[in-house]
């Protein structure tokens, strides 16, 4: 069971996109970094654990090319094994910066050259894996970049080419990381777009637009199992990774907790429903674990002007 914490105010409500939560734990400094996304400004926010806010910063879209105001469209903390980066994707390009957002450290302008006049451009979708961020594009090509230890030598050092339409569709590409990433599988899409996607142990957890989350085998793309958890689109997936909790939220008002494991004796990947959360009258635009065991998770919502917040009892 989760029980209701204390709120942590926000200065404008959350935009109504996917996925429009980030959280960093620091157990170390027992503080937990929240960021949020509305119109050309992300919104970070440091909190104690009793939900206490002790630190507030904005961060803006970086102009670029283009006589109107750049929308961001995603931020999201990548932890790589020596360093942790803060990542702000937008209309006009890739922003990375130290994580409590105080440097910039790189900035990615996109390439319009190849859009057609009537098509959207953006950067949508940040991963991490091992030394590399990877960041989907508009054109259906994910950048990869190569970041060194420390200082701003960051390297776009490969564009994948696997999917025909933009990032954020229906198709997933199961790709293998190192120095040349290798394409593995395609997943073909259903007819219903795939909002956001996790990895944990061989298993690829997606959630879509008609409420169902499908969990995959990563090595072939096989279907293991498929849940209707959701009567409406899903908003957001997140995966608490040392006990292979998955959480999902929609459209619906509805944030649900499930267990992952695989059967011991014929590895098929089982799944077990743990709670399930209403959030009345609000539209979800995101959901995260706020800790590696998740035992305590926050969402936000497009015109709710708070991260709530909700811990196990």
């Amino acid at each position: 069971m989760f029980r209701r914490e204390r709120s942590i105010p926000l200065q404008g409500s959350a935009a109504a996109l996917c996925n429009n939560l980030s959280v960093l734990q620091l157990p170390v400094r027992s503080l937990t970094h929240f960021g949020v996304v509305h119109g050309p400004n992300a919104q970070l926010l440091s909190a104690a654990p009793e939900g206490v806010p002790l630190a507030q910063r904005q961060l803006h879209a970086k102009e670029g090319a283009g006589v109107s105001p750049p929308l961001i469209t995603q931020v999201h903390w990548c932890v790589l094994p020596f360093r942790v980066l803060l990542v702000l994707t937008s209309h006009r390009g890739i922003q990375m910066y130290e994580s409590d957002g105080s440097v910039m450290v790189y900035w990615h302008a996109l390439d319009s050259g190849d859009a057609a006049p009537v098509q959207a451009v953006f950067a949508r979708g940040i991963a991490s894996s091992d030394h590399f961020i990877c960041v989907g594009t508009w054109s259906g090509r994910v950048l990869v970049f190569d970041i060194p230890a420390k200082g701003p030598n960051i390297v776009l050092s490969e564009e994948l080419s696997g999917h025909p339409t933009s990032v954020t569709d229906s198709l997933l590409c199961i790709w293998r990381s190192g120095p040349e990433f290798k394409l593995l599988t395609r997943i073909p899409g259903f007819g219903a777009p795939c909002a956001s996607v996790h990895l944990w142990q061989g298993i690829i957890a997606a959630g879509y637009g008609n409420g169902q989350v499908r969990l995959y085998e990563a090595s072939t793309g096989t279907l293991h199992v498929q849940i209707d958890a959701h009567a409406r689109a899903i908003c957001a997936l997140d995966l608490a990774p040392e006990v292979g909790k998955l959480l999902s939220a929609a459209e619906d008002t509805f944030v649900h907790i499930w267990k992952l494991s695989r059967s011991p004796e014929s590895g098929c990947i089982e799944v077990e429903h743990c709670h399930g959360e209403c959030v009345p009258n609000t539209q979800v635009c995101g959901a995260r674990f706020c800790d590696p065991l998740g035992s305590s998770f926050a969402v936000t919502g497009y015109d709710l002007s708070e991260i709530l917040r909700f811990s196990s009892v």
